[in-house]
């Protein structure tokens, strides 16, 4: 065993990110010790560390395959994979592993709603969030998205609404009663499981243990596979059954639903686009299951526009509008943009995607293509096998940057038309983050505004 992590100390955490900083304070603030060990040998938040515990052992580099066999238990940062020879060998000797998702949720006080999905549960939680602030309630937004859940546990918190990605659900056996919801589920981090029937496993072990059950009945993969009786809600852009939501339309007018009971017409929303009609219906599920009062989160839906990159109204120029979807980071997204946004009666969209394509198949791409799209701009690194799987559905250009694929939208776009940064992959070949593709989109919109 590396001699450094052979300590008196029995809890080791894995991964020197954002979440095992998260952990470590929660550890500190309990008084139980640790050590670091992180796979890499510069990890992002390395001085951090070493300047908040100074006494605490850190191990970088290549995990060895005994480096866990001396600890009572490993807390895992999502961004390790299981299949991790060292945390393979400490399972087989009955090492306990964690992720922050069962210290959260052993310690936190308050009701707790938790959010998965391929697409839209950024939005979704940052709007039950909304909702349940404007019903009075103090509560605590993160998560996946924004603050690590730990740094959140407060004993004044009346509500937390959490964001999970898969990675951090891998390890969930009990959500010890928690709201839980799928929002969709379409391909995603296909580079990290070896099929969809593994990807779908992981999201659904945010049902085990909850007390109520929100899932989309429109997207067969999210129905509960759980046989224990728990109280169930679905949502849809359909017509509801009663006890559900969905939409009915009323006098030429489409009206948010809850059962027979029309709640606000869909063109009251401050969100645009179909898809988000859908997170708007699964936020209203989930705050009545959290008991947040129904006015408020009516009122919240005229508000709320909406998180950054996701979707985002960026400018109008020439009678064009440019819409910042850079988070849109797998083909799932991208297709409930394509979706959101396309006219049945034309081609209105000039799609610019393209980065680290994660092993998914673009094939499915295609339909939406073939009916909104007129222009599909590709950059990045995986933008000509992209064009290859694509070739013959619209017309294609492959770029060298996201800029020349703005210069190429611009020229090709006529009023009434959509250029939409949706890209469908991962940003890391370019750049830092979905966050730094987006914001050089909008530099770039500004520029051929200005």
């Amino acid at each position: 065993m590396t001699d450094m992590i052979a300590t008196n100390r029995n809890t080791a955490i894995l991964g020197l990110g954002a979440t095992g900083l998260s952990v470590a304070r929660f550890l500190s603030s309990i008084g139980k010790p640790f050590v670091f060990a992180d796979s890499r040998t510069a990890p992002p938040r390395l001085e951090e560390a070493r300047e908040s515990y100074p006494d605490v052992p850190v191990v970088l580099g290549s995990f060895e395959a005994d480096l866990l066999l001396g600890f009572d238990t490993v807390v895992v940062s999502p961004g390790i994979s299981l299949e991790e020879p060292a945390l393979v060998a400490a399972q087989q000797q009955k090492v306990k592993l964690l992720g922050d998702v069962e210290l959260f949720l052993e310690h936190a006080k308050a009701p707790v709603v938790l959010i998965t999905g391929s697409n839209g549960k950024s939005t979704v939680t940052k709007l039950v969030g909304e909702m349940a602030q404007a019903s009075g309630l103090k509560v605590g937004v993160g998560g996946n998205l924004g603050t690590p859940m730990l740094d959140l546990l407060d004993d004044e918190n009346q509500l937390y609404v959490i964001e999970l990605s898969s990675f951090q659900l891998e390890l969930v056996t009990d959500t010890r009663g928690a709201i839980s919801a799928i929002l969709n589920i379409s391909p995603d981090h296909m580079d990290r499981y070896a099929d969809l029937q593994q990807y779908h496993a992981a999201k659904h072990r945010i049902f085990r243990g909850a007390s109520q059950v929100i899932f989309n009945r429109q997207d067969a993969l999210t129905n509960p596979l759980l046989s224990v009786a728990v109280k169930l809600c679905n949502f849809g852009l359909n017509r509801p059954d009663l006890a559900n939501f969905g939409l009915l339309d009323e006098e030429g007018e489409t009206w948010l639903a809850y059962g027979l009971k029309p709640l606000m017409r869909s063109a009251e929303l401050a969100l645009k686009g179909r898809h988000n009609i859908a997170n708007a219906l699964a936020a209203l599920a989930l705050g009545q299951a959290a008991g947040l009062d129904m006015a408020a989160m009516l009122t919240t839906l005229t508000r709320f526009t909406g998180l950054s990159h996701r979707c985002e109204y960026v400018a109008t120029v020439d009678g064009v509008t440019y819409i910042d979807d850079s988070k849109g980071t797998n083909i799932g997204a991208t297709v409930a943009a394509l979706n959101g946004f396309g006219e049945d009666d034309r081609a209105n969209l000039i799609l610019i995607a393209g980065g680290q394509g994660k092993g998914q198949n673009f094939t499915e791409l295609k339909a939406p293509l073939g009916k909104f799209v007129k222009l599909l701009a590709l950059f990045g690194e995986d933008a000509q096998s992209i064009a290859e799987t694509l070739s013959g559905t619209t017309q294609i250009e492959t770029l060298a940057s996201l800029q020349a694929a703005v210069d190429c939208a611009r020229a090709v776009a006529q009023p009434g038309d959509i250029v939409l940064l949706s890209p469908a992959c991962a940003s890391f070949d370019m750049f830092s983050g979905f966050e730094e593709r987006g914001r050089c989109f909008q530099q770039a919109v500004t520029a051929v505004a200005a």
